[in-house]
């Protein structure tokens, strides 16, 4: 028992692991929570049923952190999947691998895993304070010696971990707290910004095709000099714009060509198993099939119902005009709308409204080998507050599990 007294900071996931990892080094551990209970946005994730990781190798799961994720080499080679998954199903809770390598409890309930969390916190015999805001960090010498409180009081410790969170699902009490601290004390903070969001077209009619799921498609994001590709997947229109996890993923991406005043444009092929030859072909084969019946009911072949109408208005088309009156030059722009439905994104949802939050506190400043502050001694991050976001798919949450773990070992020892 080396009886060093570690504070950490938000109760979330990268905080909660951060304490147990330290209690389990010997440290007495006191973590401090502005809400009354834990864990929040772990009962959101994966709609509820927890997408606690994934189960793709290594260097598989560095490519999906928006170009940084060498950071975490490190700290994934201390705590990766599989012993995040172990400690899950050591501790009772069976898991399952699903389609993309995405980790759930076999329960299907978030709550599994939060119970889990809070029944170590409690075994490790980890002090929590609800409803305690920290409205500083204790520093001396370049040394963190503790926190203060918002009602006055002053909570003294050999080392502090911030594990805030981002600013993303605010009412869960992630308010940007710790990067506001952490830039008080010299630290870089990157502009924090929306990830994993749905996003607003500059078009309506998205609202009257709200809810719609398009399958098997590919978006094509461009600024005409600068394009994401997507995989074949879905989209899902919204009041606003559109959703889905093609959309969802690259969301960050396209967020910074708008940063940058770019037009963008979503370019969606309807179509991606089809070549443009192929399409045409296929339609020739329908008119010629069916000379007497009209566009709209020949669309009922290609296209879900509720986007039919929405397409033809595209086309300026008559929906009634008969396949045998249709022109070459008609035929082909309905290939080309199949091929490259487009919609102009105006922006990203809210911030408040995105699954996680880009941006944070710098790389350059935390030490990845132990998340450690490289300005203030003994003042160690984890969690959605540094400046590290990836895909959706289990990959945010390792990374919280993952640097909390590392920070709390660090901090103890």
């Amino acid at each position: 028992m080396n009886n060093r007294a570690i504070i950490v900071v938000g109760a979330g996931p990268a905080g909660l692991m951060a304490s147990i990892r330290a209690s389990e080094c010997g440290a007495v551990v006191t973590l401090v929570e502005k809400k009354a209970s834990c864990g929040a946005k772990i009962l959101l994730s994966g709609k509820g049923r927890c997408n606690l990781t994934n189960a793709c190798d290594l260097d598989a799961f560095l490519k999906r952190f928006s170009g940084r994720g060498e950071f975490l080499r490190d700290a994934f080679k201390k705590f990766f999947n599989e012993d995040l998954m172990r400690f899950f199903e050591e501790r009772g809770v069976p898991l399952k691998v699903e389609r993309q390598f995405r980790v759930f409890p076999v329960s299907d309930r978030s709550a599994t895993i939060l119970d889990v969390l809070k029944t170590e916190i409690e075994k490790q015999k980890v002090t929590v304070l609800y409803k305690s805001v920290v409205k500083d960090i204790l520093v001396m010498h370049d040394q963190a010696q503790g926190v203060s409180l918002e009602n006055g009081e002053r909570l003294k410790a050999d080392a502090v971990i911030l594990a805030t969170g981002g600013i993303s699902y605010a009412f869960t009490g992630s308010t940007g707290d710790g990067q506001r601290i952490a830039e008080k004390f010299g630290h870089a903070i990157v502009p924090l910004r929306p990830g994993l969001v749905a996003l607003d077209t500059i078009e309506s009619y998205p609202k009257e095709l709200e809810g719609l799921t398009l399958k098997n498609i590919r978006i094509t994001f461009s600024t005409g000099t600068k394009e994401i590709v997507t995989e074949v997947g879905e989209l899902m229109f919204t009041a606003h714009g559109i959703s889905g996890p093609l959309v969802i993923t690259e969301s960050g991406r396209v967020n910074d060509f708008l940063i940058d005043k770019r037009r963008v444009h979503a370019v969606i092929d309807l179509k991606p198993g089809l070549t443009i030859e192929q399409l045409e072909a296929r339609l020739i084969r329908e008119f010629k099939a069916n000379t007497r019946m009209n566009i709209r009911n020949i669309l009922k072949e290609l296209l879900p119902l509720r986007l039919i109408d929405t397409f033809i208005h595209m086309l300026k088309i008559d929906s009634q005009k008969q396949a045998s009156h249709v022109t070459l030059e008609e035929r082909r722009k309905i290939v080309q709308l199949l091929k490259g439905f487009t919609l102009e994104i105006k922006s990203t949802q809210p911030i408040e409204e995105a699954m996680v939050t880009r941006g944070g506190v710098s790389l350059k400043d935390i030490n990845p080998r132990t998340m450690e502050s490289r300005r203030i001694k003994g003042l160690y991050f984890a969690g959605e507050m540094i400046d590290i976001d990836a895909d959706t798919g289990g990959f945010n949450l390792q990374a919280a599990f993952s640097t909390g773990y590392l920070a709390g070992e660090s901090a103890a020892i």
